[in-house]
């Protein structure tokens, strides 16, 4: 017998008091922008055993306005904006040339905790791609060397070709260049914390660029 879908979804608990820690957060304690806030959220992450926190989902849309998602690793944030990269001729690479506007959520469940953004996309000098790129490791070069990001795949027999003679130049000339590798970076004009509360009072606080490039900020309902 199969498994039902629905009794397994409530089956499932939300923050596990076992692996979750719901930690209180007091807006009037935030900085005035949200760079050191997300800078120290992400190392509270970091310090709390979550897996994979600097994973994050990457929202575009198509030149018809067509929503797609998928995770990606961050690369950075500074006052520039938070980063990322992909094969320019990638799905989420031909989004952004049409469309460069994107939006990112952090998800850190061992606390509680949500980080949403969204702002305009724009692309980084390609030296300063090439250069984040090949300060990764040899399987991040193999992987940008083996290309074709998206396209239709004919079998694995041809991606596993593709792969070891990828793999195989990455080792040999650690600095091939990759010119298809693009770094993004999203300068955000709104982001959001979201800390989750035992008793549903969740609490979410947004920033919203100014006109002058500061920031102001507002307390939201869950």
């Amino acid at each position: 017998m199969g498994t039902d879908l629905h009794e397994l979804l409530r089956s499932l608990r939300v923050w596990d008091p076992a692996v979750t820690e719901l930690p209180p957060f007091d807006p009037a304690t935030a900085p005035g922008g949200p760079l050191a806030l997300f800078t120290r959220w992400f190392a509270d992450a970091v310090a709390a055993g979550q897996s994979e926190p600097h994973t994050v989902s990457l929202a575009t849309s198509d030149a018809q306005g067509l929503p797609d998602v998928r995770i990606v690793m961050l690369h950075g944030a500074d006052t520039d904006g938070w980063s990322f990269a992909t094969h320019a001729d990638s799905r989420k690479g031909r989004h952004l040339a049409a469309r460069p506007y994107a939006a990112l959520v952090f998800y850190w469940p061992v606390l509680g905790r949500q980080v949403r953004l969204r702002g305009p996309v724009a692309v980084a000098p390609a030296e300063e791609a090439q250069a984040d790129l090949h300060a990764r490791s040899t399987g991040a070069l193999a992987a940008a060397l083996t290309g074709r990001q998206s396209a239709d795949l004919d079998s694995p027999d041809e991606l596993a070709r593709a792969s070891e003679e990828a793999w195989e130049r990455a080792g040999r000339e650690p600095e091939t260049p990759v010119p298809s590798w693009t770094l993004y970076r999203l300068a955000p004009d709104e982001v959001e914390f979201f800390q989750g509360d035992a008793r549903r009072r969740h609490v979410r606080l947004a920033y919203r660029r100014a006109a002058d490039g500061g920031w102001g900020t507002r307390s939201l309902w869950p």
